[in-house]
């Protein structure tokens, strides 16, 4: 089952996890100085937040795959989907190793399509989806 993810760019990085620790009765799985991540079973969600450099709110929502069977349908559908696409591949991103895709739907919101197989000790570098726009009509 592919588990929803939701990534939000918060202004107070510790009111947040103060608030959504206690929202969802759970203390995080990920506590980092620059990313904080519940892994939920009720909802089943992996919801994230980190500092925002400038505009809060919703960075991007996604499905993690359970494994890369899952996450080999779950690309098929994102071409299916015929939206732009970013094929990222093998990355380290959010203090975890992951294979991922990148789309965005029809109103620009984007939406991240991965697998992770482990976790790192560094943050990593998230993809810049607005340079890849332009040299790959993507998200």
């Amino acid at each position: 089952m592919k588990r929803f993810h939701l990534n939000l760019k918060v202004s107070d990085l510790e009111k947040s996890r103060a608030y959504y620790a206690k929202l969802f009765g759970e203390k995080p799985a990920v506590v980092k100085p620059d990313y904080i991540k519940w892994m939920l079973d009720d909802p089943y969600i992996n919801f994230s937040i980190e500092p925002a450099s400038d505009q809060t709110g919703i960075a991007h929502v996604g499905l993690q795959a359970e494994n890369l069977e899952e996450l080999e349908t779950a690309y098929q559908r994102v071409q299916d989907a015929a939206g732009p696409r970013f094929e990222e591949g093998a990355t380290t991103c959010c203090y975890a190793s992951s294979e991922k895709n990148w789309t965005s739907d029809p109103d620009g919101l984007i939406w991240e399509v991965f697998h992770t197989d482990g976790q790192v000790t560094h943050y990593g570098k998230p993809p810049n989806l607005k340079q890849s726009e332009a040299s790959a009509s993507c998200c």
